[in-house]
């Protein structure tokens, strides 16, 4: 039997989407029991560019002067024209084409 088929691995994966199905759920059970007050729907409306931020903070630290050109180019298409896919596609495209390019870092 191959490794990723054994029963441990199998419930592993299981428990990790129960967690994840469980925390879902559950904020929006919790939301439920929030009264959306102005000030909260800022923090609502915001949330999503703060996980972004998040998550290509670390990439952006440790990943050279491309990844620092791909998002410099990202937030400049967020600025322009107030669209988040397409900078995200813009980031991943100068990202891909510098690689391409042969432009290390």
């Amino acid at each position: 039997m191959s490794e990723f088929l054994r029963s441990d691995v199998m419930l592993a994966f299981a428990v990790m989407t129960a967690v994840t199905v469980a925390s879902r759920l559950g904020g929006y059970w919790l939301m439920g029991y929030v009264t959306v007050t102005p000030r909260i729907r800022r923090m609502l409306d915001a949330l999503p560019g703060s996980i972004i931020v998040a998550a290509a903070l670390p990439v952006a630290v440790n990943g050279g002067p491309v990844v620092m050109v791909a998002i410099a180019a990202a937030m400049a298409v967020t600025i322009i024209r107030r669209n988040d896919f397409l900078a995200v596609i813009t980031g991943m495209s100068v990202a891909a084409l510098a690689r391409a390019l042969g432009i290390a870092g």
